[in-house]
C-alpha cells in the first residue's frame, strides 16, 4: 500500500513539474467581445478579473488582480506588446518602481508578500481596437526576473 502512495506521489509531483503552461482564463465573455488570458510564467498563474467587458469602454474600469511574489519588488519594469498575426506591431515600455519615484501601491513589497489590487485603471484609449489580436505583457524586477507574465488574448467586433 505504501509503495502505490509512493508512487502516486511520485507521478503528481512529475506531472507538476513537467506541466509548463497554465490554463487560459477568460476575463469576461459579452456578445462582441471576449478577453482571454495566460500566465506566461511557467512556474506561476496569477489572478485578474473586471466587472464586465463593456466597462472597458468607459476609459476607466474596474479590476481585480492577486498574486503571491517571487521576487521582491525595488524597481519595477513594464512592457507591453501588441501581437497581430504572430508579429510585434507595437511595443511600450515603461517603469513603474524605482528608488524615490514609484508610481504604484505594491513597490517595495517582498517575495513571499500577497499582492492584490482591487480599483479603478484607466487605459488612456478612446476605443479597444477591432479584430483579433494578442497584448503580451510583462512585469520585471531590478534582477531582471519576472514577476508577472501574461498573454491576454482579443477577440473585439464591437461597433463604435
Amino acid at each position: 500500500m505504501k509503495t502505490s502512495n509512493v508512487l502516486v506521489l511520485i507521478l503528481v509531483l512529475h506531472y507538476i513539474n513537467a506541466s509548463t503552461e497554465w490554463p487560459t482564463h477568460t476575463v469576461c465573455k459579452e456578445d462582441n467581445l471576449e478577453i482571454h488570458y495566460k500566465s506566461c510564467d511557467p512556474q506561476q498563474d496569477f489572478a485578474f478579473s473586471i466587472d464586465r467587458c463593456s466597462d472597458i469602454t468607459t476609459h476607466t474600469f474596474n479590476v481585480r488582480a492577486a498574486i503571491v511574489l517571487r521576487h521582491s519588488i525595488k524597481e519595477l519594469y513594464g512592457k507591453v506588446d501588441l501581437i497581430i498575426n504572430g508579429k510585434t506591431v507595437l511595443t511600450y515600455s515603461e517603469t513603474l518602481c524605482e528608488p524615490g519615484h514609484s508610481k504604484l501601491i505594491f513597490c517595495g513589497k517582498k517575495k513571499g508578500e500577497h499582492l492584490y489590487y482591487e480599483g479603478p485603471v484607466t487605459l488612456g484609449i478612446k476605443e479597444i481596437p477591432q479584430g483579433d489580436y494578442i497584448i503580451s505583457a510583462k512585469l520585471t524586477n531590478e534582477d531582471h526576473a519576472t514577476v508577472a507574465c501574461a498573454d491576454f488574448t482579443v477577440k473585439n467586433y464591437l461597433e463604435y
